[in-house]
């Protein structure tokens, strides 16, 4: 098995000791693991301070960035988990992420958390996709 990590220019470098994604090949696919995404642009800067449903659309946009960095995309995930702050909004949120999630949905779970990593953040989001060998490649 071979482990690469990524970290795409197209959102915000990593704070801290982390990869956006870690990329394990295995002989018939590659399992990609994406680290939680808050609503950051690609400065770093909070989207949508307040707003439920603005921060889901731009965690959803860095997580496509980064599945498309690693030649992967919402078709491919097989796990979302999805952490809030809040359950006001919630069905706005979930109207944003429907935008993004294929109609065949992945394993999802969501949690009402006390506080996030960042202080007006209201929503984080990881992942899990597996791409099968034959017939697509990752870009890192």
């Amino acid at each position: 098995m071979r482990v690469i990590r990524s970290n795409p220019s197209s959102v915000a470098p990593p704070v801290g000791n982390y990869s956006h994604a870690v990329l394990a090949e295995t002989g018939e696919a590659t399992w990609i693991h994406v680290s939680g995404q808050l609503a950051l642009d690609e400065t770093g800067a909070l989207v949508g301070q307040g707003d439920l449903a603005a921060q889901t659309k731009q965690v959803f946009e860095n997580l496509r960035r980064i599945l498309d960095a690693c030649g992967a995309s919402f078709d491919d995930v097989v796990k979302i988990q999805t952490f809030v702050t809040t359950f006001d909004g919630f069905a706005e949120s979930r109207e944003v992420r429907a935008r993004y999630v294929p109609a065949d949905p992945p394993a999802s779970t969501a949690v009402r958390v006390a506080a996030l990593v960042m202080p007006d953040a209201m929503i984080e989001v990881d992942l899990v996709a597996v791409v099968p060998r034959r017939g697509r490649g990752e870009k890192t």
